[in-house]
């Protein structure tokens, strides 16, 4: 009875120190805890550290940057640190981030919007060996894919003809609303016969950019495309199209980043024309960075410190259903395992992509 008895509290105590022993990580999430691209981006996340046994947790900033602030210091200089914090520089807020970590023991991995290339240098971003670099993906290419296939779409323009086009990029201190806007430009350069008659900061947010929309349809009558940054901005000015007699995707061809299912219903009905995703998933592959380095593995030897990743794409009809048929369990068919670095040679290349979830 009393070997029974010790060995079932060796066995508790294997049970409950592997526990105390899993890899913990917090991620600071820049959006609201009701907002769909975060919740979205949270809920891949979590189904890639269940399927790698990675303790996470998320705070949420509900749009504020001082929350954030808090909810790092208290990750970063509290009784209970986590082995890893995963934040974003959304409104610049990294370099704050990064000085709070130091001497912490947390190692840092900032996903979707990088540190700019000012910060680095102001950082000195070798003074703190406990960052391990960023993972994003290629906001430029996705900037530049809305405009052109909304010219694909829209035909080649008439001689002497004029296109006019009106612009909603998301919040300014945002380096992927920053790359996104650079994207625009570059095929900018090589349409000539486009004219961005405005472009302005809708903040991300559809109230923000009706309230914008409104106003520029009626200074730009002759406006025919719409480029927006994300689906929220997207939806508001169409929002404000209609209440000018018009029709989105008819009159006026719209493009938009994101997948929450109202912009995948949107472009099944022919509202959206020209839909980009794929960011969403930047946070689950960030897991398995995280359960690689955790176990030793060098991730910077297999892409580098500072990695920007293809992972936006056009999503077509096909994709937008299946997307949407997926609803919030994009993760669950995804085998995050066999996607680790682990035992791999040292040519290997994480082979992330939105294709991983469509196939």
């Amino acid at each position: 009875m009393f070997k029974v008895f010790c060995g079932c509290l060796c066995w508790l105590g294997m049970t409950f120190g592997s526990m105390a022993h899993a890899t913990s990580v917090v991620f600071l999430n820049p959006g609201t805890s009701t907002e769909t691209f975060w919740v979205t981006y949270a809920q891949f996340m979590q189904a890639a550290a269940k399927d790698l046994d990675l303790d996470l947790r998320v705070r949420y900033s509900e749009r504020d940057p001082q929350n954030t602030l808090r909810q790092a210091r208290e990750a970063l200089q509290g009784p209970q640190r986590p082995d890893y914090l995963v934040l974003v520089n959304e409104q610049y807020v990294a370099p704050q981030i990064m000085r709070l970590s130091h001497n912490s023991g947390v190692k840092l991995l900032i996903v979707n919007n990088a540190l700019t290339r000012d910060q680095v240098q102001l950082l000195n971003a070798g003074k703190y060996p406990d960052w391990l670099g960023s993972i994003t993906a290629d906001d430029e290419e996705a900037g530049y894919l809305m405009l052109k296939e909304l010219l694909s779409l829209r035909g080649p323009a008439q001689p002497g003809e004029r296109v006019d086009l009106l612009a909603f990029s998301g919040a300014k201190n945002t380096p992927a609303a920053q790359l996104r806007e650079q994207g625009l430009h570059r095929a900018l350069r090589e349409h000539p016969e486009v004219y961005l008659r405005q472009l302005v900061h809708g903040e991300w947010t559809r109230e923000r950019a009706f309230e914008q929309a409104t106003q520029l349809f009626k200074r730009y009558p002759r406006t025919t495309l719409v480029w927006s940054a994300n689906d929220e901005m997207a939806l508001g000015a169409m929002q404000a199209l209609r209440g000018s007699g018009r029709v989105p995707g008819r009159e006026v061809l719209f493009s938009a980043v994101n997948s929450s299912p109202e912009a995948l219903q949107a472009r099944l009905d022919g509202r959206i024309s020209a839909l980009v995703a794929g960011h969403f998933t930047v946070g689950g592959w960030a897991m398995v960075l995280l359960h690689d380095e955790a176990r030793g593995v060098d991730i910077e030897q297999h892409g580098g410190r500072e990695r920007r990743v293809k992972l936006h794409r056009l999503i077509d009809p096909r994709d937008a259903q299946r997307l949407l048929d997926m609803r919030a369990q994009e993760g669950d068919g995804v085998n995050f395992r066999a996607l680790s670095a682990v035992g791999q040679p040292a040519t290997y290349q994480y082979p992330f992509s939105l294709q991983l979830l469509l196939d």
